[in-house]
């Protein structure tokens, strides 16, 4: 069965609309809501590996697909047949863009085209009976195939963006201290400098006061 469905934009990771009713009989819904951010959020950094996507989490999958500047997002039960689940999210991606296609850049709130839900709901209840007549026949469509989308799990996915932000972090942190270790480095290269050559300047020095003072006197 369909459990979640989340809307957002990949840019910024923005949610723009979502199933209303989703999550209500599931205790644990939150905590696989956090999970959609955070997944939202690696894709706006620039994290994701495809424009489609299975990721394991618990007893269940996430789906996602990802068109132009928007990803749309669906969690079923383990056991819900993959292609339904994308030509769900399919059917969402069509009437999404035909709404809403030209406010997608100029969102600006959270949820701004929360009122997507009804198509979310109406959709939804079409996909939920995998027995009926209409989804057999989608099941044996052979001109849709989703054997080659990628299935992950979602650790593994969440902590590749968590890997990239520590390597991003580190190699900001080295190049930093490198900056300091070079100050360092110059200026010890100066006292040394000073120390090597000042007894010369200062021998030097009083050379030139005492011809000088012999000058004046004769």
């Amino acid at each position: 069965m369909v459990k979640l469905t989340m809307i957002a934009r990949v840019t910024d990771g923005l949610p723009l609309a979502e199933g209303l009713d989703d999550g209500r009989d599931m205790p644990d819904a939150e905590f696989y809501k956090q999970q959609v951010k955070a997944l939202f959020k690696n894709l706006s950094r620039g994290h994701n590996e495809a424009s489609r996507m299975s990721v394991e989490t618990g007893p269940y999958v996430f789906h996602y697909v990802i068109e132009g500047r928007v990803c749309y997002l669906t969690m079923c039960d383990r056991a819900y047949p993959k292609k339904l689940a994308f030509q769900y999210l399919e059917d969402l991606v069509n009437e999404f863009e035909r709404g809403y296609g030209n406010q997608i850049e100029t969102a600006a709130r959270p949820y701004a085209f929360i009122k997507f839900d009804t198509f979310i709901q109406r959709t939804k209840k079409l996909y939920q009976d995998t027995r009926t007549q209409r989804n057999i026949t989608k099941l044996n469509d052979e001109l849709y195939e989703v054997h080659q989308i990628m299935t992950r799990n979602v650790q593994e996915v969440l902590g590749v963006g968590e890997k990239l932000d520590q390597v991003s972090q580190m190699s900001s942190r080295l190049t930093s201290e490198s900056r300091v270790y070079a100050d360092k480095a110059k200026d010890l290269n100066r006292q040394a400098l000073i120390k090597k050559w000042a007894p010369v300047a200062i021998v030097l020095g009083v050379v030139i006061l005492l011809f000088w003072a012999r000058k004046k006197i004769y």
